[in-house]
């Protein structure tokens, strides 16, 4: 097949979608106005699909950090972590974050997406086995990829049958990686953890978690599920990015096995990578702050989320299995799903449209995402705007 060939059913298949404008595949944010809203094809919206979780992106303190790291060492580190690109600031906020989740070592990383990409292939190799929940993101499938280790599904939040893939294991469950999540990106889910924790100790496993969706969500001081569950001893590798509850650009893995900073001169996309430039390092420091202080944010937080689930709920809408700060509403058909994600923009709210492969069960999903900045009156808006869609139906 010439090379260029492959296209040519995906393209006429995404034909009508595509024609839609907005772009749903890129829509174009034209001017931000706040955490919460922002301009789209030229009208004010509310915006509820943008993983802002605790609301920082404006805030006063993380602007100032980012405008003195500007000032004061430019606007890039134009080189790697190995070459010229290894900051203070870099080693700096390592530190706080081995701090957050009282572990020994801390690797920072310059995308969400490369710290699960570097660490997984950093960690494993051929001969070793990697074994990931169904519904793992696609960085955490990349990463398992470009490891060579053997790559083992089991079925989502299921200990039992993660259990018994281990047993199949043998002694080869002694060179494995069981990689979970913490809050699922797309329904919205947590993982069983303390089951996930026991099964690894009982195959004498090691347990990755990504807690990307749960850093700042969950528990008292914002580790996320590690923290809810009191685990966090028991987890021998905890990701995270800086692009949701920290609002800046970046990623990172803790732990408290030594071995992590051998990854510093084994994996590829750490070393082969420009280093977070300084201004989403000392954003990403300030919020880090305010995400452990933040006990009020995760109040307003869960109080928007719980309220908004249940109206949802109450409308007749088929939703991710619990409340949190990600609401997905599964829907038949694409075409249902593109009517209803259009009304919603024209209505002056922005949610995610979300389709198959990247949602589960092969359903497309309507994605909300509540931020700690929303507020009652804004809630109030969101809510009129689904039950004036379904009164329309």
């Amino acid at each position: 097949m010439p090379l260029l060939d492959k296209f040519s059913s995906f393209l006429e298949e995404r034909k009508q979608l595509l024609s839609v404008k907005p772009d749903i595949f890129g829509t174009k944010i034209e001017k931000m106005y706040s955490a919460t809203e922002a301009s789209i094809d030229g009208h004010k919206v509310l915006l509820a699909g943008t993983n802002n979780y605790l609301g920082l992106t404006f805030n006063k303190e993380c602007l100032d950090a980012a405008h003195k790291a500007i000032d004061e060492e430019g606007t890039g580190t134009t080189g790697s972590r190995m070459a010229n690109g290894n900051y203070s600031s870099h080693r700096e906020l390592e530190k706080d974050l081995a701090d957050l989740y009282h572990c020994n070592h801390c690797i920072v990383f310059s995308t969400g997406y490369q710290a699960n990409l570097g660490t997984i292939s950093g960690l494993a190799g051929t001969g070793d086995v990697l074994l990931i929940d169904a519904h793992c993101h696609a960085s955490i499938y990349d990463g398992c990829k470009l490891s060579g280790a053997e790559i083992i599904r089991f079925r989502h939040n299921d200990p039992d049958d993660l259990s018994k893939r281990l047993n199949r294991l043998g002694d080869r469950a002694k060179s494995s990686l069981v990689i979970v999540e913490g809050i699922y990106s797309m329904l919205g889910d947590t993982a069983p953890l303390k089951e996930f924790v026991e099964c690894k100790k009982q195959h004498n496993s090691y347990l990755m978690i990504d807690e990307a969706h749960s850093l700042g969500v969950l528990g008292d001081t914002g580790q996320g599920l590690v923290e809810v569950a009191d685990v966090g001893k028991d987890v021998d590798f905890i990701t995270g990015t800086f692009s949701k509850s920290l609002g800046s650009i970046g990623g990172y893995c803790a732990s408290n096995h030594s071995q992590l900073d051998a990854i510093r001169y084994m994996s590829r996309p750490y070393i082969f990578t420009a280093s977070p430039s300084p201004s989403n390092i000392a954003s990403a420091r300030a919020a880090l702050v305010l995400l452990k202080e933040g006990k009020h944010l995760r109040e307003n937080l869960w109080k928007q989320s719980n309220r908004l689930y249940a109206h949802l709920q109450n409308l007749g809408f088929k939703l991710g299995p619990e409340p949190g700060p990600v609401i997905a509403a599964q829907l038949e058909t694409p075409e249902e799903a593109l009517h209803i994600w259009t009304t919603l923009l024209k209505k002056g709210l922005y949610v995610n449209l979300i389709f198959p492969p990247a949602s589960p069960q092969n359903m497309p999903l309507l994605r909300i995402s509540i931020s700690a900045a929303h507020d009652d009156k804004q809630m109030d808006f969101i809510c009129n705007v689904f039950t004036e869609l379904m009164n329309e139906k």
